[in-house]
């Protein structure tokens, strides 16, 4: 039970007791039909509002009966707006003999956590260069026009293929690091702007859904490489991630594979679901469109045509294979290998485990790493070299991840945090590993 007390008004009247609770009593509403979450040492009852929350029922429910107060920060660009829907879900704050953090977190390393954010806040590090991602737009479009003047002109001989393919490949891998920064409300000031070139960048230049990216990745972003928590690292039923759940799925015989022996099929399995369903117009297990989540929109709220989604590919069909041309899906098919090498450079290589309720700020550094800093590496990533300051401050542009990655390191070192930093070949070779 929550104790009690109560405040005094302005004439002396006491006004309606507040509850006060313990850690002991929030971390017991962690339930499906029961959350309860802190944020600066409020205490919210968000069970009803889960199912109406934005970004999705998941990624809060991933943090009831927790301090989500850095979690909070890290994904809404205007707190302050947000408050108004939290104050009617407010039910408590924690008892006055209750540390701020739950399960023996470390109050120090996490005052000093968001003393760095208000540094960067400070240093205007979460304010957008319009020009930056004017540009970085435009030499996406000016790819995507060049391909389609060249097939007007030249036809579609080998050479003039070869071209093209390189060519659509590099503006459809560019537009989708550019439809992550408007995702993470990184571009403009109000978050519906945001929203609106999000659906444009990613509905029209990718023909993939705003909302089933947004409902997956803020899962991601709030528990990286969590089983359960995590869709990323949810790959069965052709992977099991990690150190120990492969070998033991393996030896007991669980689910469908031999889960011990995946790193001598890794290779067939990341290939044929990426060439079967252009050939053949086939679907592997792992190629099949994604199961209907309740709780999450469907894919057809923002994506006319048929789909089909590779955990491993990331290949998206805005219409049906066959009436796709030849230059598309060559594109589709290099540019799936290119996302997939950048992306999971940065995850599948750390740790990859269950949740052990870790400070914003280690459980982020635990489950990513950064690749070294060059102007190749920057574009050819979309700069998600800097996968751990993104990771920390999701709503950072991307081109000031430079400017507060000296101060993450510096925070990292004074609390012998692990912060991980490879060249891009090794990051590759790791994968592999």
């Amino acid at each position: 039970m929550g104790k009690r007390g109560e405040k005094g008004g302005e004439l002396g009247e006491p006004e309606a007791q507040i509850p006060f609770y313990t850690w002991e009593e929030i971390q017991k509403h962690n339930l499906r039909t029961d959350k309860w979450l802190v944020i600066e040492r409020k205490v919210y009852n968000v069970t009803k509002w889960a199912n109406r929350h934005p970004g999705g029922q998941r990624v809060i429910s991933h943090c009831a009966g927790e301090d989500a107060t850095d979690a909070f920060r890290a994904f809404h660009i205007n707190p302050t707006l947000v408050q108004k829907f939290l104050k009617p879900l407010l039910i408590g704050e924690l008892a006055p003999g209750e540390p701020s953090q739950d399960r023996d977190k470390n109050s120090q390393l996490v005052e000093d956590f968001r003393t760095l954010r208000k540094t960067a806040e400070d240093m205007n590090l979460f304010r957008a260069n319009p020009l930056f991602f004017s540009l970085y737009l435009g030499h996406i479009i000016a790819m995507e026009v060049l391909a389609w003047v060249m097939v007007s002109y030249f036809g579609t001989g080998w050479i003039t293929t070869l071209i093209l393919a390189c060519i659509l490949t590099t503006s459809q891998a560019q537009a989708g690091w550019l439809q992550h920064d408007f995702g993470h409300l990184s571009v403009f000031k109000k978050s519906s702007w945001n929203h609106i070139v999000h659906k444009f960048v990613i509905g029209h230049l990718k023909g993939a859904s705003a909302n089933w990216w947004n409902h997956r990745h803020f899962q991601h972003h709030a528990k990286p490489n969590i089983f359960k928590k995590d869709p990323d690292v949810n790959m069965l039923h052709v992977f099991v991630l990690g150190d120990t759940q492969p070998v033991e799925y393996g030896k007991k015989k669980l689910k469908y594979l031999p889960y011990n022996h995946q790193h001598e099929y890794f290779f067939l399995s990341e290939y044929l679901p990426c060439t079967l369903p252009f050939s053949l117009n086939a679907r592997s297990p792992c190629c099949s469109p994604l199961p209907p989540v309740p709780d999450e929109p469907s894919l057809s709220s923002d994506l006319t045509g048929s789909y089909l989604g590779c955990r491993h590919c990331f290949t998206y069909l805005v219409s049906s294979p066959s009436s796709t041309s030849p230059q598309q899906r060559r594109s589709w098919f290099l540019e799936s290998h290119w996302f997939v090498w950048v992306t999971q450079m940065n995850h599948i290589p750390m740790e990859i485990d269950c949740e052990k309720h870790r400070d914003w700020l280690s459980s982020q550094v635990a489950a990513t790493c950064n690749i070294e800093q060059s102007f190749f590496n920057d574009w050819f990533t979309g700069h998600l070299n800097f996968q751990i300051e993104h990771h920390l401050f999701p709503t950072m542009p991307r081109h000031n991840f430079w400017k507060v990655k000296p101060l993450v390191k510096s925070l990292c070192a004074k609390y012998g945090v692990q912060y991980e930093e490879k060249p891009l070949g090794k990051a590759f070779v790791d994968i592999v590993g």
